[in-house]
C-alpha cells in the first residue's frame, strides 16, 4: 500500500475529505518521528511499539573484495508488532 492509498483508505474509514486525512497521516508519522528522534518509545496499545535501538560497531567482511571493514555503531527506528495486531494479520 503506498502513502496515497493509505491516505484513501483514511479518508474512506473515517469519514474525512482526503485532504484531511493526509493532514492526519502527516501528523501521525511527523509525531513518531519526533518523538523516536528525542528517544521516546512510541506504544500504541493493539497495535505496536516503535522504538530506536542501538546497534553496536562490528567487523564485516566485503563480499567482492574480502577485505574485512569496521561498520560504525548506530541507531535504529525499529517496530514490534502488538497482539492484536499479530492475530489480526494470523487470522486472515
Amino acid at each position: 500500500m503506498t502513502k496515497a492509498e493509505l491516505i484513501n483508505a483514511i479518508a474512506e474509514k473515517g469519514e474525512f475529505t482526503k485532504k484531511d486525512a493526509e493532514k492526519a497521516l502527516n501528523a501521525v508519522t511527523a509525531s513518531i518521528s519526533d518523538a523516536l528522534v528525542a528517544g521516546d518509545k512510541v506504544q500504541i496499545v493493539g497495535f505496536g511499539t516503535f522504538e530506536v535501538r542501538e546497534r553496536s560497531a562490528k567487523e564485516a567482511i566485503n563480499p567482492r573484495t574480502k577485505e574485512k571493514i569496521k561498520v560504525p555503531a548506530k541507531k535504529a527506528p525499529a517496530f514490534k508488532a502488538g497482539k492484536a495486531l499479530k492475530d489480526a494479520v494470523d487470522a486472515k
